[in-house]
């Protein structure tokens, strides 16, 4: 996959290959263009657009506990920022050396634009997996609105699969109390996907309280939603398990349309759902079956 670059160390950053999950610090202080040098704590601020908004307190105070002892160990990343610089990876580290009592910590001064500083930090929190689902998928929605991204063009920024951006943008979709519940752990991005299906604003918040808390196993909630949207099933009359050839079809269709596709029936009878959840995606589809419609013609 091409992508271009927009600077040494972004350009890697940005590479699918899995030997970028090295964290993002880790290259910067291999990069030899300015050296490491030790800033006033007064004189580093936070990132105000920082994605990742939660920081877990008790990893928090043994991160604190461990600067106490050996100090900071890896450089700060930041760039400057008026009379001051502003972290652009490493805030736990800052945050801990603050707690901790430190005057100064090591860093590594880049230049960066703002562009580039919004999506360092998206990927470099991704990698690290320090973002809840929620997190991830407003800084993603913020990436797109900013800079006119389509869900292609920020899927192959950050490295994921167009697929995988669908669906925790999807996550967005859902009523406030739902998003609440995940961004605080208590319901799965698994669960929650399986949710959007459900349009009833009360009804998604009841399920997803009977699903929220480890109380059912991803498998058995989506057996559940299925038999809310189904209600012959509620009367004990189990789905039919889809053929290996119908199971087959589902799969083609889902890395054809980059999207969720599920279905009901048999091989005779049944319903295949398209889930879409933008003007973008929905564009797509109607994309994709112009082609198949003009081919038809053509032929």
């Amino acid at each position: 996959m091409a992508i271009k670059k927009l600077g040494r160390g972004l350009g890697a950053l940005l590479s699918d290959s899995d030997d970028y999950l090295e964290t993002f610090e880790q290259r910067e202080a291999g990069r030899g263009e300015t050296g490491q040098v030790e800033l006033p704590i007064g004189d580093v601020m936070r990132n105000e657009n920082q994605p990742r908004k939660n920081f877990d307190e008790a990893a928090m105070n043994e991160l604190v506990n461990s600067v106490r002892l050996h100090g900071v160990i890896t450089p700060i990343i930041v760039v400057k920022k008026d009379e001051r610089y502003m972290v652009i990876a490493g805030e736990r580290r800052w945050r801990a050396a603050r707690k901790a009592g430190l005057s100064t910590i090591p860093a590594i001064i880049r230049n960066y634009t703002a562009q580039q500083i919004k999506e360092i930090a998206l990927i470099e929190n991704l990698q690290r997996e320090d973002l809840n689902p929620i997190e991830t998928a407003n800084a993603i929605k913020q990436l797109m609105q900013e800079y006119n991204y389509t869900q292609e063009a920020v899927a192959e920024r950050i490295g994921k699969s167009r697929s995988a951006v669908a669906n925790v943008l999807g996550l967005l979709t859902l009523v406030p109390s739902v998003i609440g519940l995940i961004a605080s752990g208590r319901l799965s991005s698994g669960h929650a996907k399986i949710l959007t299906a459900i349009d009833d604003e009360k009804a998604q918040y009841e399920l997803a309280l009977r699903g929220a808390d480890g109380k059912m196993s991803v498998r058995k909630f989506e057996q559940l939603i299925k038999q809310v949207k189904n209600p012959e099933t509620a009367k004990g009359i189990s789905a039919p398990e889809l053929s290996l050839e119908l199971k087959d079809l589902v799969y083609s269709m889902q890395r054809v349309f980059a999207t969720k596709v599920s279905a009901i029936g048999n091989d005779k009878k049944g319903r295949i759902y398209i889930d879409y959840y933008s003007r973008d995606d929905l564009d797509r589809l109607v994309e994709i079956v112009e082609i198949v419609k003009n081919h038809k013609l053509d032929n």
